[in-house]
C-alpha cells in the first residue's frame, strides 16, 4: 500500500513538473463557426435584411428571393386540396346511401393525397426561397443585393463569436502534455488585453510530419460578445 501510495505521489510530481514546463504558446482567437450563405435555387435577390456588422440570430430570415411563381403554385395546390375535401364531403353521404361506389370514395381519397403531397412539395420549392440563419453571430461580409442574381456562390457570411475558438500549433516535443478539458488562461494582445479563461476540447491525435507540430483547440466564453476574433494571444497552462 506504502509503496502504491509512493508510486502515485511520484506521478502526479512528475505531472506538475511537465505542465510546468510548458512554455506560453501563441494562438489565434477566431470564431467558433463561419457560415456562407449561398441560396439552395437560382434566382433574383428581392430583398436583403441585413447589413455587414449587422447581429443576426439562429432562424432570423437573412434574405428573401423573388418568388411569385412559387407562391402562386402554393395557392393553387392549396385550392386542389380544398376542392378536394369539399368533394368528399358530398360524396359521403351519397356512399352511405350506395349511389357511388367503394372504388369511386378510394379514388376520390387518393387524389386528395396526391393534392396533399403536391401541396407539400410546392411549399417546399417556395421555402427554398427563403435565406434563413442557423448561427447566433455577427455579418462579416455581404455581396447581394436586391435585383441580383444569385446560386451556389455565397453572398452572405455570418461568424459565430460566442464561444470563440483559440487555436494553437503546439511544438511534437509537448505532445501528451495537454490534456482534453484542461483550462489555461489566455491573455489577449495589447490592442485588446485582459486575461480570460478557455477550455481544451480538441488534441489533434495526428503529427504534421513536415513542421513537427499538433494542433490545438480551446474554447473561450464571449456571451456579452465584447472579443473580437482575429486576435493574436498567449495561451497559458
Amino acid at each position: 500500500m506504502k509503496i502504491f501510495l509512493l508510486s502515485c505521489l511520484l506521478c502526479g510530481a512528475l505531472l506538475s513538473v511537465a505542465v510546468a514546463e510548458l512554455p506560453p504558446l501563441e494562438g489565434l482567437i477566431e470564431p467558433s463557426e463561419l457560415v456562407q450563405f449561398s441560396s439552395q435555387v437560382p434566382g433574383i435577390l428581392e430583398q436583403v435584411n441585413v447589413e455587414r456588422g449587422a447581429m443576426v440570430h439562429r432562424g432570423q430570415v437573412l434574405a428573401q428571393l423573388k418568388s411569385g411563381v412559387e407562391s402562386a403554385a402554393v395557392k393553387v395546390a392549396e385550392a386542389r386540396v380544398e376542392f378536394g375535401k369539399r368533394k368528399a364531403m358530398r360524396n359521403k353521404e351519397l356512399y352511405i346511401k350506395q349511389l357511388i361506389s367503394i372504388h369511386d370514395k378510394d379514388e376520390l381519397k387518393t387524389e386528395i393525397q396526391l393534392a396533399e403531397l403536391e401541396l407539400e412539395e410546392v411549399r417546399e420549392r417556395l421555402a427554398l426561397r427563403t435565406i434563413i440563419s442557423t448561427v447566433d453571430g455577427v455579418v462579416v461580409e455581404r455581396s447581394g443585393a436586391p435585383g441580383e442574381y444569385v446560386g451556389e456562390e455565397p453572398f452572405l457570411t455570418v461568424a459565430q463569436l460566442d464561444p470563440l475558438n483559440v487555436e494553437l500549433v503546439v511544438p511534437v516535443e509537448y505532445f501528451g502534455m495537454i490534456k482534453l478539458g484542461a483550462t489555461a488562461q489566455v491573455q489577449l494582445e495589447a490592442a485588446v488585453g485582459g486575461v480570460h479563461h478557455a477550455k481544451v476540447v480538441i488534441v489533434d491525435q495526428v503529427i504534421d510530419a513536415a513542421s513537427g507540430t499538433f494542433g490545438v483547440r480551446l474554447e473561450l466564453p464571449n456571451p456579452q460578445l465584447n472579443l473580437p476574433a482575429g486576435l493574436k494571444c498567449q495561451v497559458v497552462f
